[in-house]
């Protein structure tokens, strides 16, 4: 386990991104937190911070000039190469900078749609949304990755309030922060039971959030629950996709380092655990499917998690492969100058923390062929 005794002695490196349009305010910005930036010479508008440096109470922060996230995650957003009016789905969105900076290239075009199966950790993506003036092109569903059907809205000019025999439609309006007091207290007394804060696969996806322009102001509500047939799928399904999927997070140099104060127990539960891991690579390659099944024909999809395992990676790659006919790995021509190695499986790649210096990642990036 000397990995483990690595990464707890390693400092922990903190990543900022300044958002677009900000980088000519850089000096500004490192008076304003008393620190000098560092660019991340082989992604864009990405810094190194020292590590005791803390900028939540900078003005440059609080007016949402800049964000934490770790280069590893920009470098699996990066690797989707995001091109502007691309529609993309964010299938395990929690807890949202990776959201934030696909909605950053987009600026005004496009669409994403971020989905995560956790409300409570849903509803920070929408805070952040918020604070950094973002959620005009977004959607937020909290619903189960693995079967998740709905697609992006690439036409829609606002359906009428009524059709030709005067019957009113039940349309979505603009989206309104404070939420319907039925709502609030439905939510209050599932808190006091101690109900679970998950989504339940019985249960239709919640919209808990839309942005005035991703489509849904106009739309009938019973239009953005319809299921659309493989064919429509193929044509109109998702530009890009990210299945940035849950795993053990041992690559990750801030989990490992918690488990300093957890515990060697917890660490044995939430890592080492033969069962737990099984269950993870299921739900991994049901995520990864069922991204795939979403992505049109031509569509880049990108599977990452921060794990170092070959069971959460390779294998699960492989397998869905095998499984996949229509998928094929791409090269990400993205990555020629990044601090990464090849993974065990050519075109598929590995940060590793002790020379990247970034979180561990593996990623691997595919598209779906016409067959």
């Amino acid at each position: 386990m000397t990995w483990i005794l690595l990464f707890i002695l390693l400092p922990i490196p903190y990543l900022v991104m300044i958002k677009p349009g900000y980088e000519d305010l850089l000096e500004e910005i490192e008076s304003d937190i008393r620190c000098k930036l560092e660019r991340v010479c082989w992604l864009h508008n990405f810094y190194h911070l020292q590590p005791d440096v803390r900028i939540a109470s900078s003005k440059a922060y609080q007016e949402g000039k800049m964000y934490g996230i770790d280069a590893a995650s920009g470098a699996a957003v990066t690797a989707l190469d995001i091109s502007v009016g691309d529609h993309v789905l964010d299938l395990c969105a929690a807890p949202g900078a990776k959201l934030c900076m696909m909605l950053d290239i987009l600026g005004s075009s496009g669409s994403v749609t971020g989905v995560d199966i956790a409300k409570h950790r849903l509803a920070a993506c929408r805070t952040m949304l918020q604070k950094y003036s973002l959620g005009g092109h977004c959607r937020l569903f909290v619903a189960d990755g693995t079967s998740f059907s709905h697609l992006p809205v690439r036409v829609h000019s606002g359906s009428p309030l009524q059709n030709e025999n005067g019957e009113k439609f039940e349309v979505y309006g603009e989206w309104k922060s404070r939420r319907p007091w039925k709502e609030r207290k439905k939510e209050a007394i599932a808190r006091e039971k101690g109900v679970s804060k998950l989504f339940s696969p019985t249960q239709e996806p919640e919209l808990i959030f839309y942005g005035r322009y991703s489509g849904v102001v106009g739309m009938r509500k019973n239009e953005l629950y319809q299921k659309m047939p493989i064919s429509e799928v193929l044509q109109l399904g998702y530009d890009k996709v990210l299945v940035d999927a849950e795993c053990t997070h041992d690559g990750s140099i801030k989990h490992v380092q918690k488990f300093e104060q957890w515990g060697w127990t917890t660490f044995q539960r939430r890592v080492l655990d033969a069962e737990r891991t099984d269950d993870l690579t299921i739900l991994q390659l049901q995520l990864l499917t069922n991204g795939f099944r979403l992505l049109r024909v031509g569509g880049a999809l990108v599977y990452s998690t921060c794990s170092l395992t070959f069971a959460q990676n390779e294998d699960v790659v492989e397998r869905f492969l095998s499984e996949n006919t229509s998928a094929e790995l791409l090269e990400i021509t993205a990555a020629k100058n990044w601090p990464c190695k090849s993974g065990r499986i050519q075109k598929t790649l590995r940060f590793d923390p002790l020379t990247s210096c970034t979180s561990g990642l593996f990623v691997a990036k595919f598209t779906k062929l016409a067959i």
